[in-house]
């Protein structure tokens, strides 16, 4: 009986996994995109620092487009750490930018 829970509730944790991830990578998406538009907001960024992370932001979600579309909805494993890594770059330069002296 309790071996049966532990597999079940290891088998649901594991066919969860995917939609968390692609969860993490669209939250993230949306709050980068607020820390932007709160940028323009207050003056904090100026009009050639916006396009520039806002051609950033939009190639990077295409670049996660075209991965899913390629493997059935999903990222890999590696894709993950990779579109991880861009966003961290990004959410890096959208500090630097909005806390820089303009």
């Amino acid at each position: 009986m309790n071996r049966t829970f532990v597999v079940t509730a290891f088998a649901a944790i594991l066919s969860m996994a995917p939609l968390a991830s692609a969860g993490t990578i669209g939250n993230r998406k949306d709050h980068q995109q607020d820390r932007i538009a709160q940028g323009v907001k207050s003056g904090s960024l100026t009009p050639h620092e916006t396009a520039r992370l806002e051609r950033r932001e939009s190639a990077l979600n295409k670049e996660v487009h075209a991965e899913r579309t390629l493997n059935n909805g999903s990222l890999t494993h590696a894709e993950k750490r990779q579109v991880n890594r861009q966003q961290d770059r990004l959410s890096r330069q959208i500090y630097r930018n909005k806390h820089d002296a303009n």
